[in-house]
C-alpha cells in the first residue's frame, strides 16, 4: 500500500509540523504532539480542549483556533493521547476560568483524560469539566468502549462549546451547553472500503467486492452487520432512519446536519448522500436548519460516510453561526 510518508513512526509529528507551517496562528509542542493557539490562553476565558488518536483529521488538531478549541492532544494513529499530553493541552488552554475536556467515549480516551484531569488539578489551580460524547447509535458496546462510541457529534460539540467559551460564558454554563448537545445528537456511519494504517501497511479488515460494513466505527471497528452494497437512497435510509428513531426526533424539529466523509469519499458522493438525507428528513417532518458536508471526522483512507443529526435550538443555532477560524472549519470571520 503506497503512502506519502517517511516512516510510520514519525507520521504524526511530521504532519503536525506541516500544520504549524501552514498556520502560523497555531503552535505545536513537537515532543508531546500538542497543538495550541500561538497567542496563548485568553485570561478569564474558559479553555476548551479535545484530543484522541490521530488519523481523524481535521479532527482534532484542525479545529484549534478562534471560536473552537484552545488546544488538542494528538495521540499516535488510532491511539489515545497519554495523560502527559492531555495535561500539556490543559495547561496551554488554561486562562484561569477553568478548562473543558471534550472526550470521545473510548476506553483509553476516558481513562487517560480522567488521569490527566486529576494530575492537572493536583499540580495547579484549574477547574475541569468533562463532556463525554457517545452519539453512535450503531452499537451499544464494542471492543473499544463501554456504551456507545463517540463519533461525528464531537465536531458539533467542539464548535458549539468553543463558541460559548469564546463569548465569555462561565465554566458551568459552557459545560451544560455541551452536555445538552450530547443528549440531543445522534450519528451512524458505514464503510465502503477498509482503512489502512501506516504501521500495518495493509487493510485492517476485509470487505468483499459487493459488501459494506454498516455501523462502522471511526477506527474501523465492526458495526451492526455486513450488508450487500446498495443505492445511495437505500444506504441513506438505512443510516438516517435509526438515527431519527433513536432520539427520537419528532415532526416539526429543526436539526443541524453533518454529512461526513470517512477520508476517501469524494464530495460529489457526499452531496448526493445529503440530497437523499434531505428527502428522508422531509418525510419525517424535519427541517435542516444548518448543513455541513465534507470530511471532518475521518478514518484515514476509508471510503464511506456518516450522518449526524442534532436537534436545533435558538441558542445552538446562534453558537453554530458564531465566527470560527480554524484550519478545518472557518466562517463568519
Amino acid at each position: 500500500m503506497k503512502k506519502l510518508i517517511n516512516s510510520p513512526a514519525t507520521v504524526v509529528a511530521e504532519s503536525l509540523a506541516g500544520l504549524a507551517a501552514a498556520h502560523p496562528e497555531l503552535a505545536v509542542n513537537t515532543e508531546l504532539s500538542v497543538v495550541y493557539r500561538a497567542c496563548g490562553p485568553r485570561p478569564g476565558k474558559v479553555g476548551v480542549i479535545c484530543g484522541g488518536g490521530s488519523g481523524h483529521e481535521p479532527a482534532h488538531a484542525g479545529f484549534v483556533g478562534t471560536g473552537m478549541l484552545d488546544a488538542a492532544a494528538c495521540g499516535e494513529i488510532f491511539t489515545s493521547p497519554v495523560p502527559d499530553q492531555v495535561v500539556e493541552a490543559t495547561n496551554r488552554a488554561n486562562g484561569g476560568a477553568g478548562v473543558i475536556h471534550i472526550v470521545k467515549n473510548y476506553t483509553g480516551d476516558v481513562m487517560n483524560f480522567e488521569m490527566a484531569g486529576e494530575i492537572a488539578q493536583a499540580n495547579g489551580d484549574v477547574e475541569i469539566e468533562t463532556i463525554l460524547v457517545d452519539d453512535d447509535v450503531a452499537v451499544q458496546d464494542s471492543l473499544y468502549t463501554a456504551g456507545r462510541r463517540g463519533v461525528g457529534l464531537t465536531v458539533m460539540v467542539e464548535k458549539i462549546v468553543g463558541a460559548a467559551a469564546e463569548q465569555g460564558l462561565p465554566l458551568a454554563e459552557v459545560a451544560a451547553i455541551g452536555r445538552g448537545v450530547v443528549t440531543e445528537g445522534r450519528s451512524m456511519g458505514l464503510a465502503l472500503t477498509p482503512v489502512t494504517t501506516p504501521a500495518a501497511g495493509k487493510p485492517m479488515f476485509e470487505l468483499g467486492e459487493n459488501q459494506i460494513e454498516f455501523g462502522v466505527g471511526i477506527h474501523g471497528e465492526p458495526g451492526r452487520e455486513r450488508r450487500t452494497h446498495a443505492t445511495a437512497a437505500e444506504l441513506a435510509e438505512a443510516l438516517g432512519g435509526p438515527i431519527i428513531d433513536d432520539l427520537p426526533f419528532v415532526s416539526g424539529d429543526e436539526v443541524i446536519v453533518l454529512v461526513n466523509g470517512m477520508g476517501a469519499t469524494p464530495l460529489i458522493e457526499l452531496y448526493l448522500m445529503n440530497a437523499e438525507l434531505s428527502k428522508i428528513l422531509g418525510s419525517h417532518g424535519l427541517t435542516a436548519a444548518r448543513t455541513l458536508v465534507g470530511n471532518y471526522m475521518t478514518s484515514l483512507d476509508m471510503s464511506g460516510a456518516s450522518f449526524t443529526l442534532l436537534r436545533a435550538t435558538p441558542q445552538r443555532l446562534a453558537l453554530w453561526d458564531a465566527p470560527v477560524v480554524t484550519p478545518g472549519l472557518r466562517w463568519g470571520a
